[in-house]
């Protein structure tokens, strides 16, 4: 039987991170998986994540909620950093659940590239959504630090 899953290599990273860095030993070390269309994350809320007890603070989400639509980006090789963002916060996390996150870049005009993401419990339960602005890094010293930073042997 064939699958209907499509082929997904990872994102490029930079391992000090705290969302996606392996070597950041206070960070997420999350890891983020590309299909071509859309970029995919997973979480499960611990309690050194908290704003009240037993419930994710909702800046944990909102910062997983950027790097998965910034990921959407970057695996198209294009090195962007965040100009705008709006989180609608849907319903709460409790510690120990597993969230599901996905991105998608919408459009892009020139620099500017317009996303979407989403974060799903482990029942489905939409928890939160964003929309976001980010602006390609034009040929610069900051494009270069931003290079320089990721792991990758062709920079």
């Amino acid at each position: 039987m064939g699958s209907n899953r499509k082929t997904e290599v990872e994102v490029v990273a930079y391992s000090g991170c705290f969302v996606c860095g392996d070597k950041n030993d206070i960070g997420l070390k999350l890891r983020f998986l590309w299909d071509g269309e859309a970029c995919r994350t997973s979480f499960t809320a611990t309690e050194e994540f908290c704003g009240y007890h037993r419930l994710l603070h909702g800046g944990i989400l909102a910062t997983i909620l950027d790097e998965v639509m910034i990921k959407a980006i970057l695996a198209m090789d294009i090195v962007a950093v965040t100009g705008e963002m709006t989180v609608k916060y849907l319903a709460p996390v409790n510690t120990d659940d597993r969230i599901d996150f996905e991105a998608r870049v919408l459009k892009h005009r020139g620099r500017l590239f317009l996303t979407e993401g989403s974060a799903h419990n482990q029942v489905g339960v939409l928890v939160a959504s964003a929309t976001a602005k980010y602006i390609e890094v034009a040929k610069s010293d900051l494009r270069e630090q931003l290079l320089s930073s990721l792991d990758v042997d062709n920079k």
